[in-house]
This record gives structure tokens, sequence and C-alpha cells, in this order.
């Protein structure tokens, strides 16, 4: 029987749907679980195609992640002109509400950050702009005085840590988790001397 012969599409749209693929595959497996000849059949393309669009599968991983987080930080754009301290709230309850529908997919992704040294650039990239993004809402300087700075980054470990937990044992309601990690953030701006900051 003659082999079908693969559909034809423009160069973004096919960029997009193996985009699409990948945070499905990338949702349910690990990095080692997937490779890309399951990809290329998955997507019903020839691994030549595919490689065409991403030369490694480090590549295809990361572009995937890349756009996961784009699309979570245009979620997570704060409401304009409203207090940092409603503001950050509704970031954060934006932010809990994606990673309860994506759930095993942000587990994935915090075990391939250690094992994958390109993931590991972009989380902290992540993290950088989120930290800067936050003080940022909050009125702060730029460059942050140190203990501000050091409370920001703190934080979203401590936000990660909390996430662990919460996915591991769901005995928090979303908003039982949301006002506690508020009130981590609070104590640490509070501790570094600037607990006026989350005011309304």
């Amino acid at each position: 029987m003659p082999r079908r012969p693969f559909t034809r599409l423009p160069v973004e749209e096919r960029r997009r749907q193996l985009l699409e693929l990948g945070a499905e595959l990338f949702a349910r497996h690990s990095y080692d679980e997937i490779s890309m000849a399951r990809v290329a059949r998955e997507a019903k393309i020839s691994k030549p195609l595919l490689y065409h669009y991403f030369p490694r599968k480090q590549d295809f991983f990361v572009a995937t992640l890349a756009q996961a987080a784009e699309q979570v930080r245009v979620l997570t754009e704060p409401p304009p002109d409203v207090p940092p301290a409603e503001a950050l709230a509704a970031s954060l309850d934006a932010f809990l509400a994606w990673v309860e529908e994506h759930a095993l997919a942000y587990r994935k992704l915090l075990e391939s950050a250690g094992s994958v040294p390109e993931v590991r650039v972009l989380v902290d990239g992540v993290r950088e702009r989120t930290a800067q993004r936050i003080l940022d809402g909050l009125g702060v300087a730029y460059p942050p005085p140190p203990r501000l700075r050091a409370a920001a980054h703190a934080w979203l470990w401590f936000l990660d840590g909390a996430l662990h937990d919460w996915l591991a044992h769901r005995d928090l309601t979303r908003t039982e988790l949301r006002d506690f990690l508020l009130g981590a953030l609070a104590g640490a701006l509070q501790v570094a001397g600037e607990e006026a900051l989350l005011r309304v």
C-alpha cells in the first residue's frame, strides 16, 4: 500500500501545531519518556520534517515551555489602575487557577528543570522576570534594595514549595492557598522593612 503523503501546512501553522502537541505530550510524560520519533508519529509527519523545525529534542521542549510561559504571563497580567495588593492577588489567583488546571504539566516542569539545563535557564529567566514584575507592581525603584530583591526571589521559591504540597494533598481551597501565599509575601516584606508595600 502506498504511503499516505504528509499534509503540507504553512510554516507558522505547522510550528503552532507542533508546539500544541508538545504541550500535550510533556504534560503527560517526563522529558526522558518522549522521543522525537514519537513526536513525529503523533504529529503524522516525517522525522526529517520535525528536525527541520526543531534540530534537537531540547529545542522542541524549551520552545514548548516558552510558549506556555508566555501564555501564563498574559493570563496573569494584573488589572490596570488597582492597588498593588489587589493586583497581586488577582495575578496570583489566575496563576493558581492555571496550575490547578495543568497540575501534571506543572509537576513535570519542575521535575525537568532539574535534569535539562536549557529548562533550568528558562525557569530561572521566568523567576527573574516575575520577581521584577512583583517589585515593579509594588512601586519599588530600580535597582531594588537588596533585602526587597531577596524577599521577592525567596517568595517565588516558597510559592513552588507550597504548590507542591497543595497538589500532593489538596486539603486547602485555592482561595485559602492564595491568602496564605499573600500573607507569606507580606511577612517577607515586613522582615525586609517594607511591610506597607502590600497595603490596599
